[in-house]
């Protein structure tokens, strides 16, 4: 199969999707652009500030996308090609785009606050809390897991001797480089927009202009090499004081200039794949159809059988959990007018779908070397099929190399992105826990004043998050895509539910609900049966499996226990 073809089909399907089924969703909910929003009527120049619709898409992009779609349809790729595209579309369109935009748009009807405080509104208090302790302790493994991948990139290489091996760090310390001098960046671009008023579009003119600059600097000149302890520490106290300042100051500003990072990254790719098809190249040597059941394993690791692994694995190529938790956690508080639901919650999640038909088209290409295990990382899987692509183009023979380290480059930047984004919603998550239905931290008394203080809040979330990365998340991780699935079923219950009780349509919801159920539970009940053959079989790793096999089963209980709630809600409802 052509890539070409691949990728204009779909990009032509995801554009269709947005022109009719999403503006169908926007007139059945209501969306009213005369309604004033939660970030002017809750504005705290914290966190309530109204961004303009490009800077509060480069946020929301910036912080759903990261390196999911690229990772899951590449290992998902397994089952076939078409497996996978068809799930991308159809769950993009269908589940998790209606998802992200039910999500946002609940949350700014309830003064902007979390899907939590949604459920509070529709299934009551107990539901609130299970959802919320669920979100917040899976957030602290996103913060645990992307906090360990950043200072993994950062990282300084160390001989046996125990001395640095300048030659071996060099690409980590222009990373940490190019990071470091990016914040900077950032934070200039924020004081000029909000507290000069500087034109945005001049703006964003000299903020790319001076990404670049940054770039070639990191590229030329990296000085700091530090150990992973080093920099676990350091992203700690960047995360705690990045999630309590102003959004104004850093993530409003450092998202939206990182964004055009990740666009540069898409139409890099697109030029490669369709100039390599031009030349007759782009061939996809991925099989349609390899069976139901993973039997290649390029990672020495078998998915199991297609269902579920292939809606667990794809993840935020199509439907994502963690996007509920973005939309109503800051994109809600930013949005200034409701018209820009649509463009940045449905077609933010079309936009990466779009980048996880791309990954499929990469990894076709490169077939042969990822199936025999070869090339099986999903980052260099991508960055290594697209730059080989690019290298085909008449006159871009010699940059295949360059084109290689900016694609890595750009993926790694998403993962400090992701990282300040998940901190500052752990922090949200922990506030809510503690408030009743309704109120804000500032309504709190006693000790609950105390907790629900944002730099508080944020303390705990960053020592649990950090503490867990220096020790045993990876242990835990291979839950994450389950718990991430379960949280999106949980999202598309908290909508329907809400939906429902405002008199509004939420049949559309009600078939993704049942079916993302059912492939969580019947994920969790693989780990549960492979983490007891763990426990059988014996050896050092029995404990692990024990806390693996209690998780998953507590995971299970607690999507049973809200579905029977959800059902009842609106069964009332309907009566």
């Amino acid at each position: 199969m052509n890539g070409v073809l691949v990728l204009i089909a779909g990009i032509a399907i995801l554009v269709i999707a947005y022109l009719t089924y999403g503006k169908w969703l926007a007139k059945q909910w209501g969306i009213d652009p005369s309604r004033t929003t939660p970030s002017h009527t809750e504005e705290d120049g914290v966190d309530y500030v109204p961004a303009k619709a490009p800077v509060l898409m480069g946020h929301h992009f910036s912080s759903i996308a990261g390196a999911g779609p690229i990772n899951g349809p590449i290992q998902a790729a397994v089952f076939g090609w078409v497996p996978v595209f068809l799930w991308v579309l159809i769950g993009g369109i269908f589940f998790g785009a209606v998802h992200d935009f039910g999500a946002l748009f609940a949350s700014i009807r309830n003064k902007g606050q979390s899907i939590g405080e949604v459920i509070a509104s529709t299934m009551g208090a107990k539901a609130k809390k299970l959802f919320i302790i669920f979100s917040y302790l899976t957030l602290i493994l996103v913060v645990a897991a992307f906090a360990s991948i950043v200072a993994n990139t950062f990282m300084a290489t160390y001989t046996e001797g125990g001395a640095v091996d300048y030659t071996a760090s060099a690409a980590n310390a222009t990373t940490a480089m190019i990071s470091l001098l990016f914040i900077l960046i950032a934070i200039a671009f924020g004081f000029l927009v909000y507290r000069r008023n500087a034109s945005l579009a001049v703006s964003t003119v000299i903020g790319v202009a001076a990404i670049v600059v940054c770039m070639v600097i990191g590229l030329n000149w990296h000085p700091i090499y530090l150990s992973n302890r080093a920099w676990m520490i350091i992203v700690g106290i960047y995360i705690l004081a990045a999630s309590v300042a102003p959004v104004w100051i850093l993530l409003q500003p450092r998202d939206y200039l990182s964004s055009f990072l990740l666009y540069f990254m898409m139409i890099v790719a697109v030029v490669g794949i369709i100039g390599c098809g031009l030349t007759g190249g782009a061939q996809m040597d991925i099989p349609a159809f390899t069976g139901f059941q993973d039997t290649l394993a390029p990672t020495g690791a078998s998915l199991g059988y297609m269902f579920p692994a292939l809606f667990v694995t794809i993840a935020c190529g199509a439907i994502s959990g963690f996007h509920s938790l973005v939309g109503s956690g800051t994109t809600a508080k930013q949005l200034n007018n409701e018209k820009d639901a649509q463009p940045i919650a449905y077609g933010g999640m079309l936009i990466e779908c779009a980048l996880a038909i791309i990954s499929l088209c990469a990894v076709g290409y490169i077939w042969a070397n990822y199936a025999s295990g070869e090339t099986v990382t999903p980052t260099v899987v991508f960055a290594t099929g697209i730059s080989k692509m690019l290298g085909t183009i008449p006159g871009l023979g010699g940059t295949e190399k360059i084109s290689y380290t900016l694609l890595v480059l750009t993926v790694s930047v998403f993962c400090l992105t992701s990282l300040d984004t998940a901190t500052r919603l752990a922090r949200y998550m922990f506030q809510e826990f503690w408030l009743e239905p309704g109120q804000t931290h500032k309504d709190a008394t006693g000790y609950k004043k105390t907790l629900t203080n944002p730099f508080v809040a944020t303390l705990i979330t960053v020592v649990l998050g950090i503490g867990l990365g220096l020790t045993g998340y990876a242990n835990i991780w291979p839950l994450f895509g389950a718990a991430n699935q379960l949280l999106a079923a949980l999202g598309l219950l908290a909508v329907a539910t809400w939906l429902g009780q405002a008199g509004k349509s939420n049949k559309m919801f009600l078939f993704p609900m049942a079916f993302m159920l059912i492939v969580t539970i019947t994920s969790l009940c693989f780990t549960l049966k492979a983490n007891f053959a763990g426990i059988t079989a014996g050896g050092e790793g029995v404990t692990w499996c024990w806390v693996r096999a209690v998780i998953a089963a507590l995971l299970v209980i607690l999507a049973v226990v809200l579905a029977i709630d959800g059902v009842k809600t609106m069964a009332k409802q309907k009566k």
